[in-house]
């Protein structure tokens, strides 16, 4: 009995053809493929990356919203406090400034006054037709305050007439007093009102001598 191989047909075109074209065909499929899920990873990119955005305006919205409200606390923090020295201050200035022989008789609080589109604005002013004491109240006293008082009392004058006949002294007050601001304040010839239990004294020595303006 003799074995019998059977000869594989030779491929004629038209197979080769058929082969082609499924292959392409496969291939189209394939990159049509491919190129949906590049496109649906595309819009999830763009929608994720939108998403991130808008998250992060609306966070930044939020955080404006949040740092207005504690500038507006701490702003208001500061007025009370401000106004809590001055309440403190301002019935113990005729007594503070009588017992270094000033002859002062009237508090007044706040004056402002417009001169040439400049403003000045006054805490407290201690006088009588004499002598007259602009008081800068701060809850914290820093030496840009007290520098700045300097200048207001080189222009107090200007600003208020009425009180050109008298001496004029400066004073500074605040809850707190850096070292620096409190030395600074008395050798440019300040008084300096401190706080001393529930009510406040002048930190300068009896020997102490106020500049005059």
């Amino acid at each position: 009995m003799s074995d019998t191989t059977t000869a594989a047909a030779p491929a004629t075109l038209d197979d080769v053809w058929k082969a082609f074209l499924e292959t392409d065909r496969r291939m189209r499929e394939q990159s049509a493929e491919t190129d949906r899920r590049m496109q649906e990873t595309d819009r999830k990119l763009r929608e994720m990356i939108a998403e991130t955005d808008r998250l992060l305006r609306e966070s930044d919205a939020r955080t404006e919203k949040k740092l207005k409200e504690v500038s507006t606390l701490v702003g208001n923090l500061g007025g009370r406090l401000g106004e809590f020295v001055e309440g403190l201050v301002r019935p113990a200035c005729l007594a503070l400034f009588q017992e270094r022989g000033l002859p002062v008789d009237e508090v007044f609080s706040r004056l402002t006054k417009v001169v040439n589109g400049q403003k000045m604005e006054i805490d407290l002013l201690v006088a009588d037709t004499v002598v007259a004491i602009p008081v800068e109240v701060k809850s914290h006293l820093t030496v840009e305050d007290v520098r700045n008082h300097l200048d207001r009392l080189g222009k107090f004058k200007q600003f208020f007439p009425r009180f050109a006949a008298c001496r004029i002294h400066g004073a500074v007050a605040g809850m707190v007093i850096s070292a620096e601001a409190d030395r600074f304040a008395m050798n440019q010839g300040l008084f300096v009102i401190i706080q001393a239990g529930d009510t406040v004294r002048l930190a300068n020595g009896p020997e102490f001598q106020p500049k005059a303006w």
